[in-house]
């Protein structure tokens, strides 16, 4: 199996159904069948409601892949931003809990969920296309300052932008598209357990 293989495998299985080529993906599991209700829900203080977690793993997706793994044009815009009824450009980190709670009240679940699967064809298409020989290319800060003039790291968040540097693209979009997706998947499953939700096997 080679590294586009494996990146696209993985990945398909942290996606829905309309952005995966198998059914039943853990995101489907974990985030699939939930109501407006349950994914506005806060079983806890210092939890995060599930439809922010959908929210931030698509924005940390699309800016880390279209904008610092590449030089290109993210998902998001001014019409996803309507649609979606936010208007905030960051990723979300370092958000405060009234700024996760006021973002998860107002966002159109629906239509996070249509971003979220837009951003994940958008990964594969990079994937597939982009020359192998790019991908042992170092992140360096021209290439997250993109990010940064797009208005991707939040006040709380400045670190981020250096974080992301001093890595290959491969990493980067292997942090971006798998391991992020992977932990804040596990953290939904997580808040559904409190919530008394299990996700079933």
């Amino acid at each position: 199996m080679d590294a586009r293989s494996f990146i696209l495998g993985q990945h398909a299985r942290l996606h829905f159904s309309d952005v995966s080529p198998e059914p039943g993906t853990l995101a489907e599991r974990i985030l699939g069948g939930m109501t407006d209700e349950q994914m506005r829900m806060r079983p806890g203080r210092g939890l995060n409601p599930l439809a922010w977690v959908l929210w931030h793993m698509a924005r940390v997706e699309d800016v880390s892949i279209n904008l610092v793994v590449i030089d290109g044009r993210q998902v998001f815009d001014e019409a996803w931003a309507s649609r979606m009824g936010i208007r905030r450009w960051d990723i979300g980190t370092g958000m405060t809990e009234d700024e996760v709670r006021d973002l998860a009240g107002g966002l159109n679940v629906a239509a996070a969920r249509a971003y979220r699967s837009a951003v994940g064809r958008r990964t594969r298409d990079i994937v597939t296309l982009l020359p192998l020989s790019v991908w042992e290319e170092i992140i360096v800060p021209a290439d997250t300052a993109r990010a940064a003039q797009a208005g991707a790291f939040g006040p709380h968040a400045a670190w981020v932008e250096k974080f992301w540097q001093n890595m290959s693209r491969a990493t980067r979009l292997g942090a971006a598209a798998i391991s992020h997706n992977a932990m804040h998947l596990g953290e939904a499953a997580t808040i559904r357990g409190q919530a008394g939700l299990p996700v079933g096997m």
